[in-house]
């Protein structure tokens, strides 16, 4: 008799921010038919931010995984869109001159991203817990790309469990029903998986050949008066 298969799980993960070694290792730690849920901020910052896309999308396409928008995927799908970018050689938008996603793919290879940039999705929604990248606005409870303190402290559990990146720290954090699984992979820490269902983790160094020389060290955050 065949046993019956488990529910299928999913897995949140954090920022790669162009990580894509550790986010292939980590990648091959999960369960092969579990989901998985990117947690925004896949480019930017790190040296293999166009193999982490490629490994992203690839997983996207194959329906196995779910890729959302962060800050970084918004502001160069935004940055693309302005009418200073030229194919031909005319002015970059100053929003995209420091742009490492920019500077590693050039303009021809960016906007080959940029319909699928576009399409991301804010938030996924689970079971009793939701994912998005940094959380919701507290007046409107829309999904959000850059708050913080704001839906910290604001958060009443209207959602269940929130899982969000966006804010780097040395592990995983929870702060009462917010799950926190930025764990600063492209600043030298490790990646992290984390499963709503079960709140199992899964973490994998980054080797230090892959980050940027004079990548700055992992900021360290401290929670305990966010209550107040």
């Amino acid at each position: 008799m065949t046993p019956p298969s488990r529910p299928v799980h999913h897995w949140v993960i954090g920022d790669v921010h162009g990580c894509a070694d550790a986010l292939g290792e980590l990648i091959g730690q999960l369960p092969p038919h579990d989901r998985l849920i990117f947690c925004g901020d896949v480019i930017n910052r790190g040296p293999q931010i166009e193999a982490a896309m490629e490994l992203a999308w690839s997983l996207v396409e194959q329906g196995r995984a779910i890729w959302l928008m962060g800050n970084h995927e918004r502001s160069l799908a935004d940055s693309l869109r302005q009418d200073g970018l030229r194919l031909d050689g005319g002015a970059i938008p100053s929003s995209l001159i420091g742009c490492d996603t920019y500077r590693q793919l050039g303009s021809r290879r960016c906007r080959l991203w940029q319909e699928r940039l576009d399409q991301l999705p804010l938030a996924y929604w689970g079971h009793g817990w939701v994912a998005t990248h940094a959380g919701f606005d507290p007046i409107c409870w829309q999904p959000h790309l850059t708050i913080r303190l704001g839906f910290w402290r604001s958060y009443d559990g209207r959602f269940g469990e929130v899982v969000v990146g966006h804010t780097p720290g040395p592990t995983l954090r929870r702060l009462g029903q917010i799950v926190l699984i930025d764990t600063g992979a492209c600043y030298g820490g490790p990646l992290t998986a984390y499963c709503p269902e079960t709140g199992q983790s899964r973490s994998v160094n980054v080797s230090g050949s892959t980050l940027l020389p004079g990548a700055p060290r992992l900021p360290q955050l401290h929670f305990r008066d966010l209550a107040r």
